[in-house]
């Protein structure tokens, strides 16, 4: 590296500044623009700041302990999302287990962060792009509490000589992503023969889209779960969650409503219930959820403690986004592979399916739907909460439904009118519940559309529409999934 003139962080900074809203076509003076990933940042390190672009462990700007990430973002109609995770410096299995957090190689590296912070947007050459922020961020002491727990979680791995094992699953905000050409990019690792995948560390895509909002645009910073980070340091996230939900196992939903005081009959009610256990308004929306992916799913069981009522469903998908992209951008990759599960499981008792066996039963005990209500509560008994994320081996198996689905899309969707008693019905040949012992695809609306602009219609790529699909987890798939995380606890 050639001799650096930026010794503080103030002059870092003030350098970065200077970069505001000026296109990058301005700023690149060696045509690295016009280069594939990573060419903005490039840009940035050698045209703006002057120094020859490395991969040395030390940051950047090593005299001021500062390290420079260009940053895109994505404006989209719920706000800003970070575009990818941030990646830090590769995993050096072989040294790395001699230190302790504070002198790890992401540490080292990362401690302090120069966020230049620029919108990404389709079909608008890398040229034109410029930033608009730039933000000197140190970590705040709750999430480096966290990110040093992932660190531990990670080369506890590699002392077990499991990097192998290693996945993007086992920790919250701290990733330590495949970073490689290829499946064959691998690296030795110190307590095993195994060859264990290349890695990097990464600041994983939930996380930065949480830093952008709150740190850099100064959004409103969400509602603590964690009050006290003494509690966080002492417990962990997960176990912190487990010891506050303890004491309310057990208990039916209308005792659950009568001991928090909850006057609600919402159908989002189990929702209501988790929330307001963690003295929060609304669990989704706490920091340490948006922070770490994390969606609550309520999970209710049948009587016998294994069947699942239905399949579970993600957001309805774009037919032509997935037709024209590929399976690590798509929002599915982000639902299925990067994002974590809290399930609340609730379960009805047998009382509940001795005396009502079908739906014409329920209705007839009850009279009325708001009876029907009270009835569940009262025969529904909450069982815990339990952390899941797609396991790495099940992976391929949603990105072969992933793409057969992109392949059916952009080959034609096959539609056929079938009777079905005295209506008729349109199937389709995107892939089905029996085509895979994980995920499938169905509709995502009741009332089917194949009317032009119909609310419940979304567009093919040849034309044509149909009603709105989504992609589900097989309820067959997810029974087994909750069976293992429950023989897991006891």
């Amino acid at each position: 590296m050639s001799e650096c003139i930026y010794k503080t962080k103030e002059s870092v900074l003030t350098r970065a500044r200077e970069a505001i809203g000026i296109p990058f076509s301005n700023i690149d003076t060696t045509g690295r623009i016009s280069t594939g990933k990573g060419a903005i940042g490039n840009v940035l390190e050698e045209s703006w700041f002057g120094y020859k672009i490395n991969n040395e462990s030390a940051p950047d700007f090593p005299e001021a302990g500062v390290e420079l990430k260009a940053t895109p973002y994505i404006k989209t109609r719920k706000g800003i999302r970070a575009k990818e995770r941030l990646v830090c410096n590769i995993i050096d299995y072989m040294k790395e287990y001699t230190n302790v957090f504070r002198t790890s190689s992401f540490w080292t590296k990362c401690n302090t962060i120069l966020i230049m912070s620029y919108e990404h947007k389709e079909n608008v050459l890398k040229e034109n792009f410029f930033i608009d922020k730039a933000v000197l961020f140190d970590f705040p002491i709750e999430d480096l509490i966290i990110i040093e727990q992932d660190w531990e979680k990670i080369i506890n791995k590699v002392n077990a000589g499991k990097a192998h094992e290693i996945s993007e699953g086992d920790t919250l905000y701290l990733g330590a992503c495949t970073k490689g050409a290829n499946a064959r990019s691998v690296r030795e690792q110190p307590f095993s023969s195994i060859p264990a995948k290349q890695r990097a560390y990464s600041l994983k895509q939930s996380y930065m889209t949480y830093v952008l909002n709150t740190y850099i645009f100064k959004n409103k910073a969400s509602e603590n779960i964690i009050k006290n980070p003494k509690d966080l340091k002492t417990l962990g996230f997960e176990p912190y969650i487990r010891n506050k939900i303890r004491p309310f196992v057990g208990k039916s939903q209308q005792e659950l409503k009568r001991l928090l005081g909850i006057d609600s009959n919402a159908k989002h009610l189990s929702e209501i219930i988790v929330s307001r256990i963690l003295d929060v308004a609304n669990v989704e929306e706490s920091a340490e959820f948006k922070k770490a992916n994390i969606k609550l799913k309520t999970v209710r069981l049948e009587a016998n403690g294994v069947s699942i009522e239905q399949s579970m469903s993600f957001p309805a998908f774009s037919f032509i986004d997935v037709a024209n992209g590929t399976w690590e951008e798509s929002d599915e990759y982000l639902y299925f592979v990067e994002q974590k599960y809290m399930f609340a499981v609730f379960k009805k008792d047998n009382q509940y399916i001795s005396s009502i066996r079908t739906k014409a039963e329920l209705i007839a005990h009850c009279a009325n739907e708001e009876n029907i209500k009270i009835f569940n509560q009262q025969h529904l008994f909450f069982q815990g909460i339990y952390f899941w994320q797609l396991p790495e081996s099940d992976i391929d198996e949603v990105q072969r439904v992933w793409e057969r689905t992109a392949h059916i899309l952009n080959k034609g969707v096959e539609l056929n009118k079938v009777a079905r008693g005295n209506v008729y019905i349109m199937q389709n040949s995107l892939p089905k519940i029996s085509e895979s012992n994980v995920a499938h695809v169905r509709p995502h609306a009741r009332v089917s559309a194949y009317g032009p602009y119909h609310p419940n219609a979304n567009q093919l790529p040849d034309g044509r529409w149909m009603t709105k699909q989504s992609f589900w987890f097989n309820s067959s798939y997810l029974e087994e999934q909750i069976q293992k995380l429950i023989a897991d606890e006891d």
